[in-house]
């Protein structure tokens, strides 16, 4: 049997590693915007800091998660503390916190696109659309307690599939865009 323990570090370790791969992308998508107009290098430093940002408020979560996990090694966890770090999670890694920030930065990656032309239009718009589902899922704190089966809460299925689905899809188009864009 898989211990639960074993899955929540494997998945803050994972967490780690796309936030390189995360900081390097957000640092090349930067430098495409500075290298086609140097008159929007605030919209990609703008862009660049909101990434780092969503990056310090998610490496606040999994320690707060990674702590109510360590917690329960001992076999005596306190209860209070496991709970009150598991559900202090909830607002920042796929919650109001994170979606607020990714809307953001979907916000002005998009904007960047249109005022570039660094990627295809297409993109930019897709960008928007992210932002507005992100926008869209952070009223979600207020629909009352965890309920990991409710469709829009704090701790539903809902906000995190609308507004993580869209951004995950806009990274994947924009990486192979700008990997193939830099082939040319």
């Amino acid at each position: 049997m898989y211990i639960i323990k074993n899955i929540a570090l494997t998945r803050i370790l994972l967490d780690l590693c796309l936030y390189v791969v995360g900081m390097v992308f957000a640092a090349g998508f930067r430098h495409l915007i500075r290298q086609a107009r140097a008159d929007y290098e605030w919209i990609g430093t703008l862009m660049f800091g909101t990434f780092m940002v969503w990056v310090t408020v998610t490496l606040v979560a999994d320690g707060l998660q990674g702590g109510a996990v360590l917690d329960t090694l001992g076999g005596k966890p306190n209860l209070s503390a496991v709970r009150a770090l598991h559900e202090g999670t909830l607002l920042i890694y796929n919650g109001s916190t994170a979606f607020a920030i990714t809307g953001i930065f979907l916000a002005v990656s998009g904007y960047a696109t249109f005022g570039t032309n660094i990627l295809p239009r297409w993109t930019g718009w897709l960008a928007y659309a992210g932002a507005l589902l992100c926008v869209a899922c952070i009223p979600a704190m207020y629909c009352g307690p965890i309920n990991y089966k409710g469709f829009y809460n704090a701790g539903g299925w809902g906000p995190a599939i609308i507004a993580n689905f869209p951004p995950l899809m806009w990274f994947l188009v924009v990486s192979v865009l700008m990997i193939k864009k830099s082939k040319k």
